[in-house]
């Protein structure tokens, strides 16, 4: 279990020193084809996305090689398509996913679609806690905490895998974004969960998982 040695508080003035005084608003736009990825990052905090659409307001974006017919709809837009990003993505430094991966239906057919996503980063604690162990979310006193986004599973060989067989952490596409930790935590001031498959389910049999928070702490 990861040990804080730094007050939560010293933790978000550090990162606001280090992040602009403004935020920034950030955008990522991804053609809908076999082979894209859009990837949001946040070199200082954690992302926060701020809207998102999946389908087509504009004849210009991803239209090379595209005949007029396929450009023609530009009132196209998947309906909560937001929710989805926020869910993959809200509370992470970074996050790679491909537009198929949130279509669920596809609002216009025969029209060339994109996903359009508009985010922030802002100052958050953000941890790791590997399987089995707890994960401790503490606040100052007068002060409550928010999540921002959590996930528990796999995404890269070399998190919580200490001496772990290799069977345990090839899968690295293991995620499952989750709102428990805000559901069990948020508006206390301090909080302790358990990083198990008893509490977030098991998203990939056999892989050993590790739970990723982001939170901030609120002034009552």
């Amino acid at each position: 279990m990861l040990l804080f040695r730094l007050s939560s508080a010293l933790l978000l003035a550090t990162a606001g020193l280090l992040m602009p005084s403004v935020a920034v608003t950030e955008r990522a736009i991804t053609c809908d084809d076999s082979s894209s990825i859009q990837r949001l990052s946040c070199e200082y905090g954690v992302i926060s996305v701020q809207s998102a659409l999946y389908g087509r307001t504009d004849r210009q974006i991803c239209s090379e090689g595209r005949s007029p017919q396929q450009l023609a709809n530009t009132k196209c837009s998947q309906e909560g398509t937001v929710d989805l990003v926020k869910s993959r993505c809200d509370g992470k430094t970074i996050c790679e996913f491909s537009p198929g991966d949130i279509r669920i239906i596809d609002p216009c057919n025969g029209i060339v679609k994109y996903l359009e996503t508009n985010y922030t980063c802002v100052p958050a604690i953000h941890f790791v806690t590997c399987e089995h162990s707890y994960a401790t979310l503490q606040c100052e006193h007068g002060q409550v905490i928010f999540a921002y986004g959590a996930d528990y599973g796999r995404r890269d060989h070399t998190t919580c895998s200490y001496r772990r067989p290799a069977s345990q952490t090839e899968n690295v596409y293991c995620s499952n974004p989750t709102r428990k930790v805000a559901e069990i935590c948020n508006g206390k001031n301090s909080c302790t969960v358990r990083a198990s498959n008893s509490v977030f389910g098991d998203p990939c049999t056999g892989t050993f998982k590790y739970l990723e928070v982001a939170y901030t702490c609120e002034y009552l």
